[in-house]
């Protein structure tokens, strides 16, 4: 990375596509330049992982050290125990302290994959967690310095609140305390780390702009706010989210082929948005191969995936799912890095086949449910979707359809092992356990 400091990082950020709003562009280019800044976005641990729709954030950090600059990670073991009430419909269930240190040990491993925090130079990377200052803190003496600053009727202004209120869905207290605290972790690191921009996605504007105004009227110091916008893709749906359940970042979690095949999956009108936002491809090739068209494009998913699982699980893992999916797609085997599952036969329901056929058609063997197979392989998430992938003739076994008048499996295939297919694009390798 290079470590001399440098305006160009807002420059960055609109040339990829990174920006929404900033509270002060020329005023935060002007600040870049005095010399190594901190920046900071928070991340609350409300799961083991993050998920893809968090990558943007992580990618804007990365963007600030490669500019020169220190980036801030900071892990909300305290705004975690209140939660966000930005733009959701209801409260976040409330978790325990050793459920958010769990997650929060999880949501680390991330991150050094994108961030140096290694390194002797002065933008070495932190990462803090504001129970740090948040969990010590006095409630009355509180109210009395830090909330006196807020004017409820503002408060009610924001569009991640006045949105809730307008559905007449409930607001508890305790969520409304959180743009409080949040405000509060700025002002925080302003004072403790010389910290002058806070960023986060869209939704974060209200949040960034309480935390601004706070710090100057306390300290009086001067500090920016810096937003992206909440991608979806081209066809509507939220980023990071898919049929099959959220695009975790840990490995343990979404396996690196899982990850990688997610990328390859990306919507042709998406390839030269998301090479920019997620990978580190010059702008200019970025948007060359954005421009394919026809079977072209594919090879350009092919690119976008790799790139972008290279930079979180390595060159190597990033070639093996490449491998996987040529194996898989081109030339109709099994490959070595598809997701496999050992199942136990109590899982399965078990059935004679004579029971399957009747007395009338008797059936040597024993078979279980190709619907529960695929569930248990994660490949459908309910029985009935399964089904439903039967009847459309979308559930193959061994790359053969599953019959819709028989739709069970052979329990000695299972034993040897078998490739499961969902549609044309999932896959997983299943064998019973014991």
């Amino acid at each position: 990375m290079t470590y001399t400091p440098k305006s160009d990082f807002v420059a960055v950020m609109m040339e990829r596509g990174f920006l929404a709003d900033c509270t002060d562009y020329q005023g935060l280019d002007e600040a870049l330049l005095q010399g190594v800044r901190p920046a900071y976005i928070g991340f609350d641990a409300t799961a083991k992982s993050l998920h893809v729709g968090s990558l943007i954030q992580i990618m804007m950090l990365r963007w600030f050290q490669k500019t020169g600059h220190q980036p801030i990670t900071l892990m909300g073991g305290g705004t975690t125990k209140v939660g966000d009430p930005s733009f959701r419909a209801d409260e976040r269930p409330l978790l325990t302290e050793a459920q958010i240190d769990d997650n929060i040990a999880g949501i680390k491993k991330v991150f050094s994959a994108y961030i140096d925090y290694e390194t002797d130079a002065p933008n070495k990377a932190l990462m803090l967690n504001n129970a740090e200052w948040l969990d010590g803190l006095n409630y009355l003496e509180f109210l009395r310095d830090i909330g006196r600053h807020f004017s409820v009727n503002r408060m009610l202004s924001f569009e991640s609140v006045k949105s809730r209120l307008d559905r007449e869905q409930s607001l508890s207290f305790l969520e409304f305390n959180y743009m409080i605290l949040q405000a509060y972790d700025f002002m925080e690191l302003n004072r403790r780390y010389g910290c002058i921009l806070q960023m986060g996605g869209s939704d974060q504007w209200g949040n960034i702009v309480n935390g601004i105004d706070l710090t100057r009227r306390v300290i009086d110091n001067e500090v920016y706010g810096l937003t992206s916008p909440l991608l979806t893709t081209s066809d509507g749906k939220k980023m990071g989210k898919t049929a099959e359940g959220a695009i975790w970042l840990n490995a343990d979690m979404r396996s690196p082929y899982e990850f990688w095949q997610f990328w390859r999956n990306t919507t042709d009108a998406d390839v030269g948005r998301f090479l920019k936002l997620y990978t580190e491809l010059p702008v200019e090739e970025c948007e060359r191969i954005g421009a394919l068209q026809g079977s072209e494009i594919n090879e350009g998913k092919v690119i976008l995936a790799n790139e972008v699982t290279t930079l979180l699980h390595g060159a190597e893992a990033a070639a093996a799912a490449e491998a996987t999916a040529r194996e898989v797609f081109e030339k109709g085997g099994v490959g070595d890095d598809l997701p496999t599952f050992s199942i136990a036969a109590s899982d399965l329901n078990i059935i004679p086949g004579a029971t399957l056929g009747g007395e009338e058609n008797p059936i040597e063997g024993m078979y279980c449910s190709a619907a529960t197979l695929f569930v248990e392989a994660k490949l459908a998430k309910t029985g009935k979707d399964a089904k439903r992938l039967i009847a459309e003739n979308g559930a193959l076994v061994n790359d053969t359809p599953v019959r819709k008048d028989f739709p069970f499996v052979n329990v000695d295939e299972l034993k040897k092992q078998v490739k499961l297919s969902a549609g044309k694009k999932r896959h997983a390798l299943v064998r019973l356990d014991g």
